[in-house]
C-alpha cells in the first residue's frame, strides 16, 4: 500500500528497527554518550553519540522519508544545518544565492566563507536570466529559499535547477516554509533540501533544531563527514521532542494555512496597508509558479505599513500574537525584520529587498481565527491614529 505523507510524519520514526522491541509506540531515548563494543575486531553500528544514536538516527531516517531522499542528518540548530551544507565546498568555489535569503545565512555567506576563498554573487531569483547570467566557470551551488524569508519571493525550482545541469552546479533548498507536507524539492531535482525544523516541523516553540535530506549517498557521505567533524549534532532529548512534535505537522500547518489565507485577504484591501506578501493573493507576482510546484500557500505572511512609527504602534497593540524572533509556533508570532530576522544584513542591503522600517512578519498560529482578524483590526485602528499625526 502506497502510504501518503500524513502518515508517514506519524509513523515514519518508528519503523524498520528503531522502536523498541517490547512494543512501545515511541521511539526511545538512548541516553548514552558511548556503546560498548563486543570484541576488537567487531564494532556495532554505534561507538560515540557525536557519530551516531540511534534516536537521532530514527529522526534522519523520517525526514530522508519524507522528503524522498537518500540520507537525513539532524543539526544542533537550523544555521548548523545550512552551514554544514556550506562547508562541503572548497577554495575557489562560487554561490549564486538568492538575494532575499534569512539573515543568518546572508551572515554566513558574506562574513565566514570569504575567510576560506568562497565567493558569492547575490541574486534575485524571481528573475530566471538574471540566475542564469551570475554563474561562473567556477560556480559549484546555486542557493534556494522559496517562499523565501521575510517577503516570500517565488522561486522556479525546476528553472534553477535546469540552469544548475547546464552548469554542473548542485542545488540546494531552504524549504522551512512549506515542509515536505506541501514542497517535494529533490522531486523537482534539487539536490540537498534544509529546514529549519525549530519552524513549523517541531512547531511547539520549545527547541532548535536543522534537517538536511539528500537525494543521493554520495551527498549524503560529504555531509556526514562535515557533521561528524564539527560536532553539530542534534541531541537525544531534543531528536525525540522533535519526532513527537513532527507527528502533529499536518493538522497544525494545514489549518494554520487556512486562517493565514484569511488573515492575508484582510490585510490586502486595508487602507492602511501598503503591501502585502504571501502567494496565496492572485496579487503576488509568483502566485502562479507556487500553485505549480506547491501544495499550500503556507502559513507565514509579511506587510508593509507606511513607517516605522505606525509599526511599532501596530505591535504595541497587538493583544495576542508573541513578539518575538521565529516562526512556525501553534502561537502565532509577530515579527519586525529589520530587527530580529534580517539584523545580520547592513540597512542598505536590506532595503534592495524590500525589508522596509514598516515592514511586519506574521506566523499563524492556532488561536482562534476571529480572534486573530479582531486583534488586527483593532490594532490597525492604534496605528492609524499614529498615521494621520
Amino acid at each position: 500500500m502506497s502510504e501518503r505523507i500524513e502518515t508517514a510524519l506519524i509513523h515514519g520514526a518508528i519503523r524498520e528497527g528503531y522502536a523498541d522491541k517490547k512494543g512501545a509506540v515511541n521511539v526511545p531515548m538512548y541516553l548514552s554518550s558511548t556503546f560498548h563494543q563486543e570484541s576488537i575486531d567487531e564494532f556495532g553500528e554505534y561507538d560515540y553519540a557525536r557519530s551516531g544514536n540511534p534516536t537521532r538516527a530514527a529522526l534522519e531516517k523520517a525526514i530522508a522519508e519524507l522528503e524522498g531522499g537518500e540520507r537525513g542528518f539532524a543539526f544542533a540548530t537550523g544555521m548548523a544545518a545550512v552551514s554544514a551544507c556550506f562547508m562541503i565546498l572548497s577554495a575557489g568555489d562560487h554561490i549564486v544565492i538568492t538575494e532575499d535569503v534569512y539573515g543568518g545565512s546572508y551572515r554566513f555567506v558574506t562574513k565566514v566563507l570569504p575567510r576560506f576563498g568562497i565567493t558569492h554573487t547575490f541574486v534575485d531569483f524571481t528573475d530566471v536570466d538574471a540566475v542564469r547570467a551570475a554563474v561562473r566557470p567556477e560556480t559549484k551551488l546555486i542557493y534556494m529559499e522559496t517562499p523565501s524569508n521575510p517577503t516570500l519571493g517565488i522561486t522556479d525550482i525546476r528553472a534553477i535547477v535546469e540552469i544548475a545541469r547546464e552548469t554542473g552546479a548542485l542545488t540546494f533548498l531552504d524549504n522551512t516554509f512549506m515542509t515536505p507536507l506541501h514542497q517535494r524539492p529533490l522531486e523537482l531535482g534539487v539536490d540537498v533540501v534544509i529546514h529549519s525544523a525549530t519552524k513549523f516541523l517541531s512547531g511547539h516553540s520549545d527547541i532548535v533544531a536543522g534537517l538536511v535530506v539528500t537525494k543521493d549517498a554520495e551527498l549524503g557521505d560529504r555531509i556526514y563527514f562535515v557533521q561528524n567533524s564539527f560536532g553539530s549534532v542534534l541531541g537525544v532529548q531534543d531528536s525525540y521532542t522533535l519526532i513527537q512534535n513532527m507527528k502533529t505537522t499536518a493538522v497544525r500547518f494545514n489549518e494554520e494555512t487556512r486562517v493565514a489565507e484569511r488573515i492575508a485577504k484582510f490585510l490586502e484591501v486595508h487602507p492602511l496597508v501598503e503591501k502585502v506578501y504571501y502567494p496565496g493573493l492572485a496579487s503576488h507576482p509568483g502566485h502562479d509558479i507556487h500553485a505549480s510546484q506547491s501544495t499550500s500557500n503556507g502559513a507565514v505572511l509579511s506587510f508593509s505599513l507606511p513607517s516605522y512609527s505606525v509599526a511599532k504602534a501596530f505591535v504595541s497593540a497587538m493583544k495576542i500574537p508573541v513578539f518575538a524572533v521565529s516562526l512556525g509556533g501553534v502561537e502565532s508570532i509577530l515579527s519586525y525584520p529589520a530587527k530580529m530576522s534580517h539584523a545580520a544584513m547592513e540597512p542598505e542591503e536590506r532595503a534592495k529587498r524590500g525589508i522596509t522600517d514598516g515592514l511586519l512578519r506574521f506566523s499563524v498560529g492556532l488561536e482562534n481565527e476571529d480572534d486573530l482578524l479582531e486583534d488586527f483590526a483593532q490594532a490597525l485602528k492604534a496605528a492609524a491614529e499614529v498615521a494621520t499625526v
